[in-house]
């Protein structure tokens, strides 16, 4: 079975990797007594970074997964839309 971001797996990790760094970064921040507004902006980035990447996790599921379910039948689509929908309503939530 292939994933829809199988052909961009390398760019994925690439920036989960510095995602990581990022995240030992707060960690040293934290641990050195860092001025909090100093922490909380590399949170947001942080965040942002990870809000990123799932954003284009989800755009490879819907051009790869959603539509070959979709043209292999109408239910098999509706099942991957409404999986892709819980999906986007939990990173709205978080």
């Amino acid at each position: 079975m292939t994933r829809g971001y199988e052909n961009t797996t390398d760019r994925y990790l690439a920036r989960l990797r510095r995602i990581e760094g990022q995240v030992r970064g707060l960690q040293r921040m934290v641990s050195e007594g860092d001025y909090c507004i100093d922490i909380l902006t590399q949170m947001s980035a942080v965040q942002s970074a990870l809000d990123s990447v799932a954003i284009g996790l989800l755009e490879d599921h819907m051009n790869h997964c959603v539509v070959k379910a979709a043209k292999e039948s109408d239910e098999a689509g509706r099942e991957k839309i409404e999986e892709a929908t819980k999906a986007i309503a939990r990173l709205i939530k978080s």
